[in-house]
């Protein structure tokens, strides 16, 4: 199960810290990563961590966004920096590649966490 945090209202220009959380006998996550989706578009991917710690951003991101994780306590966070109104969608994190005690899971998906951007 994943949980994720740290969504709100901000105005362009300012950060937010989204932060997510894999729960339940987790033994290993390959990648982890958060997705968007804004109203009446599809879901996209913003960034991904591999398990190495290994980055890729979306175009619309890079420079601005900044995502970690922290395999010990199997998190991930994504640090948006100078927001735009066009960064306004619900986030989505996202873990592949799941072992765990009671089996291997492909992807798990946490809830999504609404960031609005606006003056």
């Amino acid at each position: 199960q994943l949980q994720a945090s740290g969504g709100g209202l901000v105005q362009p220009g300012e950060s937010l810290r989204l932060s997510c959380g894999a729960s339940g006998s987790i033994l290993r996550i390959d990648a982890m990563g958060w997705f968007r989706q804004a109203p009446g578009k599809q879901r996209e991917l913003v960034a991904s961590i591999g398990s190495d710690r290994r980055t890729a951003y979306a175009d619309s991101v890079n420079g601005r966004f900044t995502i970690s994780r922290d395999n010990a306590k199997n998190t991930v966070a994504l640090q948006m920096n100078s927001l735009k109104a066009e960064d306004t969608a619900v986030y989505y994190c996202n873990a592949k590649g799941v072992t765990t005690s009671f089996g291997w899971y492909r992807e798990v998906w946490g809830q999504g966490t609404l960031v609005t951007v606006s003056s």
